[in-house]
């Protein structure tokens, strides 16, 4: 579910509310947005050191990509045996509506743990900056460097748990809610990979189906990208609704497959829509749907040990090593 809390501003702020999953934070989310573009987070995020996981033997550390930007990631690499393949990539981007969460979150670290173990994959979890601080597109701009910086390690590279256990001609591009938008647009640069997995992908649009949801909630998933999109041609600017007029072709999207991931909350018809324009652009059986029906926005996060959890691990493993 997606939980709204008003601030009252004077007139040197702007009234905004931040929406988040309860669970991701101790309390519902709220952030007040300064007319200069500065911003105060009032709710706190739960930041956990990287190491070793008891429960599922993975370890972790955190990487400075860029020194000068501040953009770094949080690696994961799996127990590894002598009998060990090339591991596939999975470079993943967390949710927080833009403007809140980090790589190094809690429940995405675990989420982390736990794909990386299951899946036996290495996993790339980008630390990138926050809006509204950092508009659009630094967050896709950031994305892309570390992708860069992953398939870089193909040729050469200084980070021994790529170069020695990588599997390059395996990457898969992950994004949640923002992040789900976020991996669309690096989807459609200049770097091609194995897989891309849009999971509960925030998408909007003006052209509301019947069916749409109207209500505060959905205004305040569509209000948000005013605030961290400045210049923006609105709710159908083509980095928003991948199929507004002049938005880039799915055919355009650099990978070979394509995953989908659903739930029961307010960015779910725009999901599906999405999911019906991979149909059209002939992507066929290389395009996948799972709809959790009943789970809110999230749920994997909230309720890592529900069978709805477990379903959406399966897919997603069966989708990374179906090779």
């Amino acid at each position: 579910m997606f939980h709204f809390t008003v601030l009252l501003c004077d007139q040197q702020q702007i009234d905004f509310i931040f929406c988040t999953v309860k669970s991701r934070l101790s309390s519902p989310g709220v952030i007040r947005i300064y007319k200069s573009g500065g911003a105060v987070r009032l709710s706190e995020t739960t930041l956990v050191s990287p190491g070793i996981d008891t429960e599922t033997g993975v370890t972790s550390k955190d990487v400075k990509i860029n020194p000068s930007t501040g953009v770094s990631a949080r690696i994961y690499l799996p127990e590894i045996s002598c009998q060990d393949k090339k591991l596939p990539i999975i470079v993943y981007c967390h949710g927080g509506s833009f403007v809140s969460g980090s790589a190094f979150d809690s429940p995405d670290h675990a989420f982390m743990n736990r794909l990386a173990s299951q899946a036996r994959a290495i996993a790339v979890s980008v630390e990138y900056r926050l809006a509204p601080e950092n508009p659009i597109t630094i967050q896709y701009d950031d994305t892309l460097e570390v992708l860069k910086w992953v398939v870089s390690h193909a040729d050469c590279g200084l980070e021994p748990w790529l170069t020695n256990y990588g599997d390059f001609s395996s990457v898969f591009v992950m994004g949640f809610s923002s992040g789900g938008n976020v991996v669309h647009n690096v989807a459609l640069r200049d770097v091609r990979f194995e897989g891309l997995v849009l999971i509960h992908p925030y998408f909007i649009t003006s052209k509301k189906l019947p069916s749409e949801p109207t209500d505060v909630t959905r205004a305040k998933l569509e209000e948000i990208w005013w605030y961290i999109c400045p210049g923006t041609s609105g709710l159908d600017d083509p980095r928003a609704n991948p199929e507004a007029d002049g938005a880039p072709s799915l055919k355009e999207l650099n990978c070979d497959r394509v995953m989908v991931c659903l739930a029961a909350d307010h960015l779910m018809l725009r999901g599906k829509v999405y999911y019906e324009a991979l149909e059209a652009n002939r992507w066929g059986e290389n395009a996948e749907l799972l709809e959790s029906t009943g789970q809110g926005h999230g749920f994997f996060l909230e309720n890592p040990d529900s069978e709805a959890a477990h379903e959406m691990m399966r897919r997603l493993i069966a989708f990374i090593n179906r090779g």
